[in-house]
């Protein structure tokens, strides 16, 4: 069977207004032209829209490695406590301490989620901010020993 001529090109979509839409791209590209970043509403327009976008992005971003480093120090602590503790009261503070640090993980892979959803908007200029913010957050709250992972989660 023959579709080759069921394209669209001779119909009339002149009535439709695509100045609005936001411009999603599924291929590598520096372009910001109506760029949504993940909420339809979080729009780049104008060249101070997407300064205020890259430094939301990379404090967003830095923001992601104050909570992992925020969990490490609670569960080193936990562990301090533990450790002090006689064993039959510390399966009492390790069993609550599980559901903290079980909600420290879930916001975790949530915003891990959320930076990944920000990478795939393809554009190198939200890229390199995410990049750069996992760089100064790193330096600034990267203080454990405890390897890091660039894993979503």
């Amino acid at each position: 069977m023959d579709h080759g001529n069921m394209g669209h090109g001779g119909m009339d979509h002149g009535g439709m207004d695509h100045g609005n839409m936001c411009n999603m791209n599924m291929l590598f590209t520096w372009d910001t032209n109506n760029l949504c970043i993940v909420f339809k509403s979080w729009r780049i327009t104008s060249t101070m829209s997407l300064i205020w976008s890259l430094v939301g992005v990379m404090l967003l971003t830095a923001g992601y490695e104050l909570v992992r480093e925020m969990s490490r120090r609670y569960e080193a602590k936990v562990q301090r406590e533990i450790d002090d503790m006689p064993r039959r009261n510390a399966a009492d503070a390790y069993a609550k301490s599980k559901t903290i640090k079980a909600a420290l993980y879930a916001i975790q892979v949530f915003y891990s989620f959320f930076i990944m959803l920000l990478f795939m908007t393809y554009n190198g200029w939200i890229m390199l901010s995410v990049a750069v913010g996992a760089f100064v957050g790193y330096l600034v709250f990267g203080n454990s020993t405890v390897t890091k992972s660039a894993a979503c989660h």
